[in-house]
């Protein structure tokens, strides 16, 4: 009966460590550096991690690059009042949250030109890219049915959408979705 108790036991034990094994195996923290995780084939929503686009100083900026990690999503324009003043709390979200993985890019719809005069006047520390005014197509596919800005997107890890939001946001608002990747 002892015999049974210890086979049983033992047993237990071994597929109790088999399953955190597993979980630790999966788990983002052990699959090494950001940069060894990879999009999925498809893009991921609307293509997205496909994605490339030229940065106001003419590099290029992969959106492949940004995977693994949680990403805020700005869809902005210079035009655009609610926009460019909630561009102060964005910033301020980036330096705030970049300790806890977290990257900010804005994506401006508009004009090349607009946009570097804009960032000359108002330079923000988080990435911008030029989405130029196809960028609207690009917020349909992420879930903006009505196409306005700002629209602002929260990817997960795993380059899921895990908020959405048209209209303008606020830090408090950012720093709720912050805790809730």
């Amino acid at each position: 009966m002892k015999r049974r108790s210890w086979l049983m036991a033992a047993t237990g034990a071994a597929a109790a460590g088999a399953g955190v094994g597993w979980q630790w195996w999966r788990s983002p923290a052990s699959a090494g550096p950001v940069a060894a995780a990879r999009p999925p084939a498809d893009g991921g929503p609307g293509g997205f991690w496909s994605l490339a686009f030229e940065q106001p100083d003419g590099r290029r900026l992969e959106m492949a690059t940004l995977f693994g990690q949680p990403l805020l999503l700005n869809f902005w324009g210079t035009w655009c009042p609610p926009c460019v003043k909630e561009m102060p709390e964005l910033d301020r979200f980036a330096r705030e949250h970049a300790g806890q993985g977290w990257r900010v890019l804005g994506l401006a719809v508009d004009s090349p030109k607009a946009v570097r005069e804009f960032l000359a006047r108002s330079p923000v520390s988080y990435p911008i890219g030029l989405a130029g005014f196809e960028g609207s197509e690009l917020t349909r596919k992420l879930g903006n049915t009505q196409s306005g800005l700002p629209f602002t997107v929260a990817f997960d890890r795993q380059g899921a959408v895990a908020h959405r939001k048209a209209g303008a946001t606020t830090l408090e608002e950012l720093r709720i979705w912050a805790q809730r990747p």
